[in-house]
């Protein structure tokens, strides 16, 4: 005539139990999610999407740097920072230093696997954590040299992806760091 009464109560009990683990996988669900990042990070020159591949789960984004990389004969660097809990995805960098004066890469020999060249600006090299471009800017007022760098996380990234995705970020930023510069004005 129905169930005992210790049934009943295992069944409550086995459904009580299993209501539990599926919100114990939503709330990990919940934490494991992609940090929100800023519309436009880093000098204003990426959007959201663009840094996306690289930030990997987490709670709280920091951003740190100036808003612009102009640089001047007085203000030679800037550097962009983006860290989730605490940890380091991404670093932007922009170097200038007076024209003649190249910048020295060390030799890569040792890396697995090797750096590629990168068909940008007067000499770029390409690895599977970032880029680096080095460019000679010459204007009517002002010439000098100039670094690019990129580089970031990529654990959580699909193998094989991420030179593609670092060429496109240094495309973007070269593109916008020749302007806020003043790279050939």
């Amino acid at each position: 005539m129905g169930r005992a009464p210790g049934a009943r109560t295992a069944a409550l009990l086995a459904g009580t139990l299993v209501a539990a683990a599926v919100l114990t996988g939503c709330a990990e669900e919940k934490k494991a999610a992609a940090p929100q990042l800023p519309e436009r990070t880093c000098f204003g020159v990426f959007t959201r999407s663009d840094l996306e591949p690289l930030m990997g789960d987490g709670e709280t984004v920091t951003v740190s740097g100036p808003a612009d990389a102009r640089l001047t004969a007085q203000r030679r660097a800037a550097t962009c920072n983006v860290d989730v809990d605490g940890k380091g995805r991404v670093l932007v960098a922009a170097t200038r230093q007076p024209l003649g004066q190249s910048f020295f890469w060390p030799p890569t020999d040792q890396s697995r696997p090797a750096p590629e060249p990168l068909a940008l600006g007067d000499k770029g090299i390409l690895w599977d954590t970032g880029a680096r471009v080095a460019l000679t800017c010459k204007g009517a007022e002002d010439s000098f040299e100039l670094e690019l760098a990129i580089s970031g996380s990529v654990e959580h990234m699909k193998p094989g992806t991420s030179r593609a995705l670092f060429t496109s970020l240094m495309t973007t930023y070269l593109e916008s760091a020749k302007q806020q510069t003043g790279c050939g004005a």
